[in-house]
């Protein structure tokens, strides 16, 4: 075995760019455009490391790490533009030890070599099976992140917890862990804990035995045991009540539990995915959350980036939702225009994919042609909640810094004012019926109308 980097990339830019960094930091480098050159120089030596792309012509970079592995030749470094879970755990699942998302810092690229070459060398192993596909999409930074802690960390039994405002995908993500593990084809069970009643959250957790309580007619298996080999996903975690953290603990720390009202001890081998959008560093100081049951929950965190914070993902979503909307509910194709898209691409999402995937589905429904267009975005009934509030946070703002007064009368009256022209011309000037629409009397809309009309004489 020679002391050589070997790189494969059929990029001559990037495979130059990364050798030279590599020769910097005082590594040795040869460089192959294909696999093909590949195997031919494995004919007379082995690298000390290879680093590959996935995507070249002819064989891909997973095929050659497959083979690579079942030779206990390695360590192995994959990089690749076209970062998604499945192809992410398919490299770490064939062996590899470092997934560079390009474009990749140098810097980083050094230390993840220098790292791999510390590393034991890896045993053969057996020939990856068919890679899943996965309802998780994006190619921005913040997402190729969450890939690769996926790819990581699925095969793994560790618990893992996953943070992020709501809608940003956490069932999603706690799916993928489950589909690239070694527990895929066991059951993956998902329970809300928020949206199950405290008092009924025991038995749907646990199970209970038949007339453990009133209306408990039969003996019931809980979730616990319905994910049994598999993973059980607990989602909003955060909202569980106290009581039955100090149960759930029991079980992750022995393994083993009693359905309510039973007495039979059930041991179980179920791999826990918790989620939350809630802070429970905060919500432990605050005594709302057991310390300890955290710890074993946050083995692992994944925080997922809100959809504002990813905005070059908007357009590959939107595009893909779109065509699953209309094909899901019987439709003719549809499709953005280039001006709706960019138009979408700055709404803030404050319910993330989940609120742009809703638009999505109403588009493929309300939008009249073949092509959404801007107009289409307008007469949609997409929440607007953020626009006008941002508009007059941007208002006080400037005039608290102008130092100017009474900034909340002057508020209120152009609040008025905006409320009462719109409703009246949205009803040819009937007071009644834009009263009504309101949510006002008829005297108070005239009152305001002719306080109004005094101020601006």
């Amino acid at each position: 075995m020679s002391n050589d980097i070997w790189i494969a990339d059929d990029d001559r830019g990037v495979r130059f760019v990364l050798a030279e960094a590599l020769r910097d930091a005082g590594h040795s480098v040869r460089e192959f455009s294909d696999v093909a050159s590949v195997r031919a120089a494995l004919g007379e030596s082995r690298p000390a490391l290879l680093i590959t792309d996935v995507r070249m012509p002819g064989e891909d970079g997973l095929g050659l790490l497959a083979s690579l592995q079942t030779q206990g030749i390695g360590p192995v470094i994959v990089m690749s533009a076209f970062t998604d879970v499945a192809t992410t755990a398919a490299a770490y699942r064939a062996g590899a030890v470092d997934y560079l998302a390009k474009p990749f810092d140098l810097d980083q690229a050094v230390v993840a070599v220098q790292r791999a070459l510390a590393q034991t060398p890896l045993l053969p192993v057996v020939a990856q099976e068919p890679v899943p596909a996965h309802a998780l999409l994006g190619e921005s930074a913040a997402m190729r992140e969450v890939f690769r802690l996926i790819g990581r960390i699925a095969a793994s039994d560790l618990n893992v917890l996953i943070t992020g405002e709501t809608g940003t995908g956490k069932e999603l993500v706690a799916r993928a862990l489950h589909e690239e593990s070694a527990r895929r084809d066991r059951p993956f069970v998902a329970l809300n804990t928020a949206a199950i009643p405290s008092e009924l959250l025991e038995s749907e957790l646990f199970g209970h035995e038949a007339g453990a309580f009133t209306g408990a007619a039969r003996r019931h298996a809980g979730r616990f045991e319905q994910a049994e080999g598999g993973t059980l996903f607990l989602d909003e975690i955060g909202d569980m009540p106290l009581a039955l953290q100090t149960r759930l603990l029991r079980v992750l720390a022995g393994g083993e539990f009693y359905r309510v009202g039973g007495r039979e001890l059930i041991r179980c081998n179920v791999r826990i995915v918790a989620a939350t959008h809630q802070d429970l560093d905060a919500r432990v100081s605050a005594g709302q959350f057991r310390a300890d049951l955290k710890h074993r929950l946050d083995v692992v965190r994944i925080t997922l980036p809100t959809l504002r914070s990813r905005r070059s993902d908007i357009p590959l979503l939107a595009r893909h939702f779109i065509q699953v909307a209309a094909k899901q509910l019987g439709l003719p194709p549809k499709r953005f225009s280039r001006a709706a898209l960019k138009a979408i691409e700055q709404r803030d999402f404050p319910g993330n994919v989940r609120e742009l995937e809703n638009l999505c589905r109403r588009l493929a429904v309300i939008a009249p042609g073949s092509e959404i267009l801007p107009a289409d975005l307008a007469d949609s009934t997409a929440p607007i909640r953020n626009d006008w509030t941002d508009g007059l946070r941007d208002w006080v703002e400037q005039a608290l810094a102008a130092g100017e007064h009474d900034i909340h009368g002057r508020a209120r009256e152009a609040l008025d004012k905006t409320l009462l022209e719109a409703a009246l011309a949205a009803h040819d000037g009937h007071r009644q019926h834009a009263a009504a629409a309101l949510g006002v009397g008829r005297n108070t809309l005239t009152r305001k109308l002719g306080a109004s009309r005094t101020r601006r004489s």
